[in-house]
């Protein structure tokens, strides 16, 4: 196909081990898919450990890698690096900016984290293979304000930090429990002062008087079901629609990516506000949207001709010895995507390759620490993947064919 251009995506890269130097056939076929691309972009899930130092911001969920891992995910083939998700900032301000220093210096093309506000919501900007590529990377927490990066004001400093979406979760209840809510807050004197002081560090909610009761640190909105949801600032979205926008104004093909901790209670189902905001992404001019967060593959829609990832799992997922939770099978395995767009931008399909963190040897394995590189999954491993995938878009209505060990998305 005359000036193709091929993106590939993977799952999040949580990667804290330098695994260059592992041989085996399933890994050195990862890179060898890697290859087809013109583009290659995963999540660096993660913070340096750098020359500007830092300290740890959380208890057990810490994590920081050092430099050469940075080196690892080049040689594996990427080119692109989103920033912005809940490890980013590990280390506070320090590690932000180490993780700037490190990833300059190779040349990634990168998004998602900045020295201030304005410079955390800057598009990553390249040109790969003669083709002008953007990268527009946001983080939808939940985590604390001091995560995000800030703009100087008068009598504060810019904070270095992510570019956010800023989400506030939200329980719908029913007017019954509603009205229940509302009679304890009246009892126990619960005030608009308490609600600043329990928010910190936090700036406190903005809360509806009508339709909404703030307690403690819970949001809870009168509705005709019980459930989950969140609030998207209005703000946060249009300023990244804009970078969307403006980047796709300029002749770019344009990654939108989102990272966020507000799952379904099933990790398999897509949270309906995510969609929405994939949409309004592509409506603003991005010819792919790419999550991560639930740490599975979730399925892909199809949306005006262009793919949206809702999440691709892991691709590296490094954790500590010991026991551990992610003990799921499908916390291992995921695709990697291979999305061919023609000279107009236009998708013309997406080969996707099922991978195995560890192989199939590291499945029988349990000691998860040692599922150390990607390999790619063939016969009744891949298989199962695949149509487990296959079986997860149709609630889409996207359409995947499995040929051998391979899964197609045929552009109509």
């Amino acid at each position: 196909m005359t000036n193709a251009f091929t993106v590939a995506v993977t799952g999040q890269s949580l990667i804290k081990h330098d695994i260059r130097t592992l041989e085996n056939p399933g890994f050195e076929a990862v890179c060898k898919t890697l290859s087809k691309s013109d583009f290659a972009f995963t999540n660096f899930e993660s913070t340096i450990f750098g020359s500007h130092g830092g300290w740890p911001m959380k208890g057990s969920f810490f994590g920081s890698s050092q430099p050469v891992v940075l080196d690892t995910l080049q040689s594996l083939g990427f080119h692109g690096l989103s920033l912005s998700n809940n490890h980013a900032y590990d280390l506070g301000s320090p590690g932000i900016l180490s993780t700037l220093e490190e990833v300059e210096r190779r040349g990634f093309l990168h998004a998602g984290i900045g020295r201030n506000r304005t410079a955390a919501a800057r598009s990553g900007l390249g040109s790969v293979a003669g083709r002008k590529i953007a990268l527009v990377a946001m983080d939808g927490g939940p985590g604390p304000d001091f995560m995000y990066a800030a703009d100087a004001a008068p009598g504060r400093p810019e904070r270095p930090g992510i570019n956010r979406l800023k989400l506030t979760q939200i329980i719908d209840v029913d007017s019954q429990a509603f009205e229940q809510l509302a009679a304890i807050r009246d009892k126990v004197g619960y005030t608009s002062m308490d609600l600043g002081n329990d928010s910190q560090p936090d700036d406190k909610p903005i809360v509806d008087d009508l339709s909404e009761i703030a307690l403690a640190r819970g949001l809870f909105r009168r509705s005709e079901t019980f459930g989950r949801n969140v609030k998207i600032d209005p703000d946060d979205l249009g300023r990244n629609l804009a970078a969307i926008t403006a980047a796709a104004n300029s002749d770019c093909l344009v990654v939108a990516y989102l990272h966020h901790h507000h799952w379904a209670s099933d990790w398999y189902q897509v949270p309906g506000w995510v969609g929405s905001v994939a949409r309004q992404c592509i409506d603003a001019g991005a010819h792919m949207f790419v999550s991560h967060g639930a740490p599975v593959l979730q399925p892909l829609e199809i949306y005006e001709g262009k793919p949206i990832f809702y999440s691709l799992g892991n691709f590296v997922f490094h954790i500590r010895p010991g026991k551990s939770k992610w003990t799921a099978r499908e916390v291992w395995e995921s695709v990697i995507g291979l999305c061919t767009f023609n000279d107009t931008g236009s998708l013309t399909g997406i080969a996707f390759h099922p991978v195995i963190l560890g192989g199939p040897e590291g499945l029988k394995n349990e000691a998860l620490d040692q599922r150390l590189a990607p390999e790619i999954a063939t016969g009744e491993d891949g298989q199962r993947i695949l149509q487990r995938f296959q079986q997860q878009c149709t609630q889409f209505g996207t359409r995947i064919r499995i040929s051998e060990d391979v899964g197609y998305y045929d552009a109509n």
